[in-house]
């Protein structure tokens, strides 16, 4: 498979593993409209590489993902609002049918679409200093993306509705505590443990990883046909709502932004 063409994600095959790297380091990897594109695509290319036994998924730089750019939120228009709610839909669905494993290296903050992206991998490595968080109440939407479908599989309604109804933040250590991700790790080592892991599931029985990976996440994928298309058509809603333009503009001014319910 030639990944060539994408320009937001790097990538590095050794002998099986594949290393992913959101490419936006200049701005925490935050999602632009170019990369919501390109992951919207790379899984189901992934999923047809015979070359692909397993995959790490980091960002470069400091950060993992900071979620969505709002400043492509603030000039989206309605024909970009619609082409981002079909991929969002998309991106959802062929990461969870991807058949290698995923791992998640959380080498940095994640936020948003971005801490939803590392909830979605199999295993989830994250570095001792770096934060995870849902945040999409704060700029006046739903939790749409698949927050919603992941945090409760993880952690439960009620602790998924604490974070999800505040957007407030964790640290490594409380995620883990949890059970929200598998194991923290100095942050030097973040990458080195999701490698490891990947190059042991990639030299081992993959036949028979790839079919108990597909029967564990049959249980997700029925959390997600429940929940992704309600939560995406009311995030999509609120991209239209009083609330959301104020917390983007509010975002942008830097001050702190007045929600008034509409």
């Amino acid at each position: 498979m030639n990944y060539a063409h994408y320009q937001f994600i790097n990538f590095n095959l050794d002998n099986g593993v594949l290393t992913l790297r959101l490419n936006r380091p200049e701005a925490m990897n935050a999602i632009n409209a170019g990369l919501h594109e390109e992951l919207s695509q790379v899984f189901a290319d992934i999923a047809a590489d015979r070359e692909v036994h397993a995959v790490v998924l980091t960002g470069e730089g400091r950060g993992f993902c900071g979620g969505g750019d709002l400043s492509w939120f603030r000039d989206i228009t309605p024909q970009g609002v619609d082409k981002l709610f079909r991929e969002a839909r998309k991106l959802i669905i062929d990461l969870l049918e991807l058949p290698q494993p995923i791992i998640a290296a959380v080498n940095g903050h994640a936020a948003g679409l971005g801490a939803t992206l590392a909830l979605f991998c199999d295993i989830i490595y994250v570095a001792d200093s770096a934060r995870i968080a849902d945040p999409h109440v704060r700029i006046g939407v739903a939790a749409g993306d698949g927050g919603a479908a992941i945090w409760p599989w993880l952690v439960g309604p009620a602790r998924a509705k604490q974070y999800l109804l505040t957007g407030d933040s964790l640290t490594a250590s409380e995620a883990e505590r949890i059970g929200l991700v598998n194991q923290v790790v100095a942050a030097d080592a973040v990458l080195d443990h999701a490698t490891a892991m990947a190059r042991r599931l990639a030299d081992g029985p993959r036949l028979a990883i790839a079919a108990s990976k597909a029967s564990v996440n049959k249980i997700l994928r029925d959390t997600v046909n429940l929940v992704l298309d309600t939560s995406l058509a009311l995030e999509k809603e609120n991209f239209y709502s009083a609330d959301h333009k104020e917390a983007i503009n509010a975002f942008l001014e830097k001050r702190a932004p007045v929600y008034c319910g509409r």
